[in-house]
């Protein structure tokens, strides 16, 4: 996935925003406060909705970069230094997404379940570094904690079943 092994950038955080400007996902992976987390995601709401849609996908902005892509109803916008790539961040956002769809059908706001779209992002990125390139490896991750998951619903509804036939 990244070209080169020794060049390593830092995404400074991940956005999801709606085509009516509400926020479905963020994740930070530089400190802001949140006094300024709400005002980055005002300023770069206005900015990014109000583009056209003929414009490039990458946005100067406080001195850093933004590049975002739009899919269905949602914009994947990730923030990157000034001199990173933006390609790399675009073909990242890419990545991410074909996994979502993988796993969700399609990349809808009415299909993500936002709580399993955080997870597949922290499986794909790690402190703002791309971790994991390969989507069958992310997807068997995934399986796996969905099997967890769905055990642990199974062992809670036995154990609530065996706790209403003591108490009756």
């Amino acid at each position: 996935m990244v070209s080169d092994s020794s060049f390593v950038f830092q995404i400074h955080f991940v956005l999801l925003i709606s085509r009516q400007g509400k926020v479905r996902l963020t994740k930070w992976y530089s400190p802001y406060s949140q006094k300024e987390r709400t005002k980055v995601i005002r300023e770069l709401g206005g900015v990014i909705l109000n583009r056209g849609p003929k414009l490039c996908n990458f946005v100067d902005w406080r001195g850093f970069k933004v590049v975002y892509k739009r899919y269905a109803s949602l914009y994947f916008c990730m923030c990157i230094d000034q001199d990173d790539n933006e390609l790399e961040v675009l073909e990242i956002i890419h990545h991410y997404v074909e996994i979502l769809d993988r796993y969700f059908g399609s990349v809808s706001e009415v299909k993500l379940d936002f709580s399993w779209a955080y997870y597949i992002l922290d499986e794909l990125l790690l402190a703002g570094e791309l971790q994991e390139s390969s989507k069958k490896t992310v997807a068997r991750l995934i399986a796996a904690q969905d099997s967890l998951v769905e055990t642990a619903k199974e062992q809670a509804s036995s154990i609530s079943n065996i706790i209403a036939q003591a108490t009756k």
